[in-house]
């Protein structure tokens, strides 16, 4: 069954002011079937997944859209660059908006042909794997989250056993289509998602001779989702370099499996250089890397309070990027290791989230939001964001509320 997502309202209207639509992401994060479902009788799909539409497309460009014109979705448009070049003519040459819709999953590729190319004539949006207000058909009703004294209860309240259910299970449209998820399943689902990664998307950027040190490389980041990011660690555990590491890392980052939280810092230009934290932007596959094959299991690791972390974060960014916004988002840490976990910089206030594997937080899990005064910030309202029942006034200015408040 389809779920509806909460970006198609806005590639709807991008549609109506954009000559192209492109749709970005991992793989199977639905990029297609959403794009599918919103597309009129007369707009021809096109899929460069089939070798003969490909190399028709790659050899001859131009003959290939004479003979299929727009309104086209054309899907996996990564595997022939060349064509950007005559959708740019095309686009120019024609007054109506939405022509072609483009999805692709190696982002680095696609976006340096969109820069090249379509600069000005495509909006772009990237897409992951369900948030949890799609999830539970809700999408509609999904908004950018900021913390207030006003957060009202949409989304049912899980208990911690079903939220460490779905943090295990993760957020790929297909592990929700599957009835009665096994551990076999869900094993041969991640195993046919890695493998599949490696052989048509890294093996395309960069020459793996050593698939085992790949997958080495992905399991040892994994075991930092919601942690600093030291890269010179993750190269000597791995046994590689530390320039193969950060070029590793970059197709990891590009490719959307993937997130980079900035430390903030007064001084702007301080960001670029401070080591930022790490979020696999899947939990389930993370789950997987690390060996975790039961909910069980991942509740009573030591990795369950970076898995929670992550899975939050991951659901607040979702609650902008599928609205259509890029949002201003850091984290905090001083010499002394205090820490705020996410800052949400926006309407000129810094806003503190802290997000705890708790039901009962206190008035302590919020000392560090005062580290903050130091900026001299205008400061918004704060919350913890954690594993509560209902939501529970903390201090004057910051609330608990549950995960599935947000």
């Amino acid at each position: 069954m389809y779920k509806k997502r909460t970006l198609s309202k806005i590639i709807k209207r991008a549609s109506q002011n954009f000559k192209t639509v492109i749709l970005t992401g991992p793989r199977q994060v639905g990029k297609t079937t959403c794009l599918k479902q919103l597309s009129v009788a007369n707009r021809k799909y096109i899929t460069f997944d089939d070798p003969m539409d490909m190399a028709f497309a790659k050899e001859q460009p131009k003959d290939f859209l004479e003979m299929n014109k727009p309104p086209l979705l054309l899907d996996e448009i990564q595997y022939v660059p060349e064509i950007f070049r005559y959708i740019k003519i095309i686009a120019d040459n024609n007054k109506e908006n939405g022509q072609f819709w483009i999805t692709g999953s190696q982002q680095f590729n696609l976006m340096k042909n969109v820069t090249e190319s379509l600069a000005g004539r495509a909006a772009v949006f990237d897409i992951y794997g369900f948030s949890i207000y799609e999830l539970f058909n809700k999408a509609e009703e999904q908004k950018p989250f900021l913390p207030s004294n006003k957060n009202k209860s949409i989304l049912k309240t899980l208990t911690t056993k079903e939220t460490f259910n779905i943090i295990w299970k993760g957020f790929f449209p297909q592990i929700h289509s599957i009835k009665n998820l096994s551990y076999i399943d869900w094993k041969t689902f991640y195993s046919s998602y890695v493998k599949t990664y490696i052989d048509r998307d890294v093996s395309q950027i960069i020459n793996v001779s050593n698939q085992t040190t790949f997958i080495n490389f992905l399991k040892i980041v994994a075991s930092r989702t919601g942690q600093e990011l030291i890269l010179t660690d993750i190269a000597k555990l791995v046994g590689i370099t530390s320039v193969t590491a950060k070029a590793w890392l970059s197709i990891l980052q590009t490719s959307g499996l993937i997130y980079l939280l900035q430390p903030y810092f007064k001084n702007v230009s301080k960001r670029l250089i401070k080591k930022p934290k790490l979020y696999f932007t899947d939990t389930g596959l993370c789950c997987y890397l690390l060996g975790l094959n039961s909910p069980e299991i991942l509740y009573e690791n030591f990795m369950s309070g970076h898995l929670f972390e992550t899975f939050a974060v991951m659901e607040i960014l979702k609650s902008y990027w599928y609205n259509g916004e890029n949002p201003d988002f850091y984290f905090y840490r001083d010499s002394n290791q205090n820490e705020i976990d996410l800052i949400i910089n926006t309407n000129g206030k810094l806003y503190p989230v802290e997000i705890k594997q708790t039901s009962n937080p206190t008035k302590e899990d919020v000392d560090n939001f005062k580290l903050l005064d130091s900026f001299k910030e205008n400061m918004g309202y704060g919350s913890i964001v954690c594993l509560t029942d209902k939501t529970r006034t903390i201090t004057k200015n910051v609330n608990a509320i549950s995960i599935w408040d947000i």
